[in-house]
This record gives structure tokens, sequence and C-alpha cells, in this order.
């Protein structure tokens, strides 16, 4: 059966809670989410949700600046390159686990894109190699 593609809400929120399932039992990463940042995961989906969505869909419900939030959480515990290796393998790894097409593959090359930018931004304004 061929896999479906990242192209409606509903897929885009299927994603975001299997992505999320990998993320959150990760020795590495779950503690960013859940100790340092203090997320909390019923409102923090949704607005992961819309932020994808605005980038797949082209829909307008995220309003938030993405950059700022990760610059405050680099200010609480440092954001290294291997945090960002490992969110764009679980995110890359979950995108080719259940989804296929146009809007999967996209997917794929802006969070590599993300997570290059963020990590170099926050790299160049602490000013020493992360």
């Amino acid at each position: 059966m061929a896999k479906p593609d990242l192209d409606t809400p509903e897929r885009i929120r299927d994603f975001v809670q299997a992505f999320y399932d990998k993320l959150l039992v990760d020795e590495r990463l779950a503690p960013i989410f859940l100790d340092v940042a203090n997320v909390d995961i019923r409102e923090h989906f949704p607005r992961i949700q819309a932020y994808w969505e605005k980038l797949l869909l082209g829909e307008n419900n995220y309003k938030r600046h993405t950059m700022n939030i990760h610059r405050q959480l680099h200010d609480k515990r440092e954001l290294r390159s291997a945090d960002f290796d490992q969110w764009l393998a679980y995110f890359t790894e979950t995108v080719d686990e259940h989804f296929a097409g146009e809007k999967a593959e996209r997917a794929k090359r802006v969070a590599g894109q993300i997570a290059t930018n963020m990590h170099k931004a926050l790299e160049r304004e602490s000013g020493k190699p992360l």
C-alpha cells in the first residue's frame, strides 16, 4: 500500500505525534523539551502542527518567531550540533516511515534547512563552535 503524502492537516498532525513519540523518549532530546524548555505537550503539538501546516500547506495559523524561541532555549541550555543532528535524524526517519510524496520530500528538505540555519545562527551569536 502506498504511503500518504503530508498534504492535509490530519496527516501533519499524525506526523507530529509520531515524531514527538521518538523525541520524547530520546535521552539527549527529551530533557531539552521536557526539563529545559518545560514544554506542555498539549499546547506544543497544535503549535508545531500549525508551523508545519504553514510550511507545507500555506496555512497562516502560526504567528510565533521560531528563532527567538530557540535563542531563549539556547540561553538556558546550549543547543549543540549533535542535538540538531539527532532532531533531523528523527524527523527524516519519521517522514520516511509513514509518508511519501512531494510534500513529504519538501518537509525533509525544509527541516534540514531549519536545523542548519538555526545551528549556524546560534553558533554565530555565541561566538563559539557548538
